[in-house]
């Protein structure tokens, strides 16, 4: 495994990070769950990322009990705020209420005294950014986070952000997670600079685009039996891809994988990484055998060559458009 820095910050990540979205708590039994993250560990992925929200505060649970017992100065653990875990008008949000009562809660269910990276999952407009800002300065004074950072936040928020916290004297964000894939690149043309300038790193998911970068998704064909795509909870994210034309230019990608001796989803994570602002990138798995894959994507450089091939191959349906970063209303 290799490692990058996160942000302007001493934290080191794992190129690959383990993430459980829609897996622990949902599409798999907590068996199946603690078995892939300790292949995660044994791969050497030290870094783990979960959300309160995730499967109704269930997966961060799996998360803690799967990781119960490691040496937790070697983990590097990052969870979110920001949406409804309960039906209460204070239960979502970044008001300084909800963020204290979404932290202790993590933490329980984690079982850990502390965070390495919290985050706010989408902007707030409806609480004043300085009120969340101080909110999470004082977790940080607390010992309850090590750093924070946003996810989806668009590049007018973030600068708002950065700036009002350089203001205030304020512990700043250290990173952002997008979504980031060769088929979505939306973070590129305005996101990144900014974060670039701005000290913060991305950490990417859906680097595979919901699968569908893995090849297995045909044109002309229904999806495979037991893939996302026929999954109820998380067959909505992947149809964004499921177009002829999009899979009939994602087979092309094939002998390019093959020319670095990779898979394609192989190729797919190690194509994010070649982004020297990506610090690590956010797979999931519903089997061991997945990390012990994906994971061979880490410390792969990609020849400037074949990184222009792939843009020619994907070019006409590649989604650009900065607009489509996706922030909270």
């Amino acid at each position: 495994m290799k490692f990058r820095q996160l942000g302007r910050s001493g934290l080191q990540v794992s190129e690959i990070a383990y993430g459980n979205w829609l897996t622990h708590g949902a599409q798999i039994n907590d068996d199946q769950a603690v078995q892939c993250v300790h292949a995660a560990l044994d791969a050497g992925i030290t870094t783990f990322d979960t959300a309160d929200v995730y499967a109704g505060t269930a997966a961060e649970a799996v998360l803690g009990r799967a990781l119960k017992g490691r040496r937790r100065e070697s983990l590097v653990i990052s969870t979110k705020v920001f949406f409804p875990t309960g039906t209460g008008p204070n239960d979502s949000g970044l008001s300084r209420k909800h963020i204290t009562e979404a932290i202790n809660g993590s933490l329980s269910r984690l079982g850990t005294d502390y965070v390495d990276l919290y985050q706010a999952h989408r902007f707030d407009h409806r609480t004043p950014l300085e009120e969340t800002l101080k909110t999470f300065d004082d977790l940080i004074r607390q010992g309850k986070v090590l750093y924070i950072g946003v996810s989806e936040w668009t590049t007018d928020q973030i600068a708002q952000a950065t700036k009002l916290a350089g203001e205030l004297g304020l512990d700043r964000f250290v990173s952002n997670q997008p979504q980031y894939s060769m088929l979505w690149r939306v973070i590129e043309e305005e996101v990144v600079p900014l974060c670039e300038r701005e000290g913060l790193s991305q950490i990417v998911w859906s680097p595979l685009a919901q699968g569908v970068l893995t090849g297995k998704y045909l044109p002309g064909h229904p999806p495979p039996a037991g893939s996302r795509a026929t999954d109820e909870t998380g067959s909505g994210w992947v149809k964004t891809f499921l177009r002829d034309e999009v899979l009939e230019r994602v087979q092309q990608l094939t002998p390019i994988a093959q020319e670095l001796g990779l898979t394609q989803a192989q190729l797919a994570v190690a194509w994010t990484l070649q982004n020297p602002n990506v610090a690590a990138a956010i797979v999931g798995a519903s089997r061991p055998e997945q990390i012990h894959d994906t994971v061979k994507a880490a410390g792969i450089r990609i020849d400037p060559a074949l990184m222009h091939r792939i843009d020619t191959v994907l070019g006409p349906v590649v989604e650009r458009d900065p607009a489509k970063v996706d922030s909270a209303e």
